[in-house]
């Protein structure tokens, strides 16, 4: 967390909710906070919590024995990558993703989209959130906008949504809708190497424009070639909600990014 946040938490001397806090932090959603707070796990200056308390900067909060700290805490950004710029941490890459977004501390994406690609990549500083979303047995979402150099058939919607041979495997069977001659929208749960891409050539289309407009609960509405944004408090808590239940690192909620950790394949189109 850089020092300009956490200055500025300091300067505002504002009470926090406490379960805003927690969620902020990274530890989890407000609803599972309220649920810690509960349970009796949460202490504020060595007392045990009350659902609903508010925490002044300087405060010691712990969950457990972890001290929470504001200065760990979550960003979770949604980009809308323009064609062009490479998912990549890559010093060397004039045109990464990281270079490109410039954001005023350390994040990385969740996912990659490709080069040709653009549209919604979320990007944070949360590796637990990056594990939980990309282990392809969550199955978690990703919805994309595809159009192709000639007219979609019924027996290629049907090939693409039952299954498709490629990179010696079988597609799990997708949502696949029809919604121009050229044009149809898919929703994959799995993440393979340029997955849309080589289905399609597969069944003898070319890809012609890629873009990937809902990442689980978080749509691409709204935001401009280029432009990010924070996720909503809502919307934050929509992917927490999604993802409580799926496998994540071992050390827990709100481990930070390490040297290196980056989005993996996930939704690599």
């Amino acid at each position: 967390m850089s020092n300009r946040i956490s200055e500025e938490f300091i300067q505002k001397k504002e009470p926090v909710r406490l379960n805003k806090y927690l969620c902020e932090a990274g530890v989890c959603s407000r609803r599972e906070a309220d649920r810690l707070i509960e349970s009796g796990r949460v202490t504020v200056d060595g007392q045990q919590a009350q659902t609903g308390m508010k925490i002044l900067p300087g405060q010691v909060v712990k969950v457990g024995c972890r001290v929470v700290s504001k200065q760990d805490e979550m960003v979770v950004l949604a980009v809308n990558k323009p064609r062009g710029i490479v998912c990549t941490e890559e010093r060397r890459e004039r045109n990464s993703i990281v270079r490109f977004l410039d954001y005023p501390i350390r994040v990385t994406y969740i996912g990659r989209l490709d080069k040709d690609s653009h549209g919604l990549l979320l990007m944070t500083n949360n590796g637990d959130i990056i594990n939980r979303m990309m282990r392809a047995a969550n199955r978690h979402e990703k919805e994309y906008k595809v159009t192709v150099d000639h007219e979609i058939t019924e027996e290629f919607l049907e090939k693409m949504s039952s299954g498709v041979p490629i990179l010696d495997t079988v597609t799990r069977p997708c949502q696949v809708k029809k919604i121009g001659k050229y044009t149809f929208s898919i929703i994959l749960t799995q993440g393979l190497n340029r997955q849309i891409r080589r289905m399609c050539s597969a069944l003898g289309y070319e890809v012609k424009d890629l873009l990937r407009v809902r990442v689980m609960n978080i749509r691409l509405d709204g935001l401009r070639d280029g432009q990010y944004r924070k996720l909503t408090d809502e919307e934050l808590e929509g992917l927490y909600e999604l993802i409580k239940d799926s496998p994540g690192t071992p050390g827990g909620s709100g481990s930070k990014i390490g040297k290196g950790q980056a989005g993996g394949d996930y939704g690599s189109r």
